[in-house]
């Protein structure tokens, strides 16, 4: 193999095998000499690769841990295997998933060919996961697209559809991806409305980076977590207060602990508290309880389970 890069690339595939190589083993696959295999170690290790040799009759090459991160080589099963653990792991927002995840999953994506593309949408689109989240699920490619505006400094477009159900177009200039663990949220500045705004991100649809450039704004007060923490400060909690037919164990298990404690009751139990959810959100999480329930407050509540409720007779009984 005289093609110096081709047989670099070749030599590190090999040598990411958690295995040690002997020169010899090396020289035959790649078809050329122990010196050239010697020279080619030693070009890795100027890219940052720490490969280690060892001496003697079984001695040979390895890869090992380093001070920094060097760039992998991923064969087809491995990328295919990584990029549906990012999406599953991203579209849940389940806790720990950061925006480091999302960056990765964006910069997977870019590289992956089509025939690999394709074999992750399908294997995620026939997956089931067991993971139950109590946000609202996220198409990953939502998210890589968002950070790959971020990251870029692009505009980005999409249609936003507010808590109150307006639906509004927005121009923005993305400046990063937070996850509260069970949300993602993207602090931007809307150029429409000359502030900087917060965007629940499965409430963002189609959205699409422009190609038009933007120089970094000075974002106020110290980062994008004190920002949305301010704009969650100041949006009204719902005072919930809920009376369920059902022990306070039982209820306890199938409830999230951000509506409150169910305190036994003669009839089973009641739970109180206060949450920043919307009431479609609550709604459905009462029914997924499994019990009885009757619902005090509040009042947009009690509307809204009525009419779910009628929708959902009418869709049983196929009229």
């Amino acid at each position: 193999m005289t093609d110096t890069p081709a047989r670099l690339l070749n030599l590190l595939s090999l040598l990411q095998t958690p295995r040690e190589w002997p020169g010899s083993e090396l020289a035959q696959r790649l078809e050329v000499s122990p010196r050239t295999i010697r020279r080619d170690i030693d070009r890795l290790r100027d890219l940052g690769y720490p490969v280690e040799a060892t001496k003697g009759s079984i001695g040979g090459y390895r890869l090992v841990a380093g001070s920094a991160m060097p760039p992998l080589l991923l064969d087809d099963e491995e990328a295919v295997a990584i990029a549906v653990g990012l999406r599953a792991g991203a579209g849940h927002a389940i806790e720990g998933i950061e925006e480091a995840s999302v960056r990765a999953l964006a910069k997977l994506e870019q590289v992956l060919p089509g025939r690999l593309r394709h074999r992750v949408t399908s294997l995620q689109s026939a997956t089931v996961p067991l993971t139950r989240g109590d946000g609202a699920t996220i198409d990953p490619r939502t998210l890589t697209v968002i950070a790959g505006a971020a990251s870029g400094q692009e505009r980005l477009r999409f249609g936003y559809r507010a808590g109150d159900g307006t639906e509004t177009n927005r121009l923005v200039e993305p400046y990063r991806l937070v996850s509260t663990g069970r949300r993602w949220y993207l602090v931007a500045y809307d150029l429409a409305r000359e502030d900087w705004r917060t965007f629940r991100v499965d409430r963002i649809a189609e959205p699409f980076a422009t190609g038009a450039r933007f120089p970094a704004r000075e974002l106020p007060g110290d980062g994008a977590q004190e920002l949305l923490g301010h704009s969650l400060a100041r949006q009204q909690p719902h005072e919930v207060d809920v009376e369920f037919f059902a022990p306070p164990s039982e209820v306890a298990a199938q409830l999230p602990e951000s509506l409150g404690v169910p305190v036994g009751t003669a009839d089973g139990c009641r739970v109180q508290g206060r949450s920043m959810d919307s009431v479609e959100w609550l709604a459905v999480r009462l029914a997924l309880v499994g019990c009885e329930f009757r619902v005090h407050s509040p009042a947009r509540l009690v509307s809204y389970l009525a009419e779910l409720g009628d929708r959902v007779t009418r869709a049983a009984s196929g009229s």
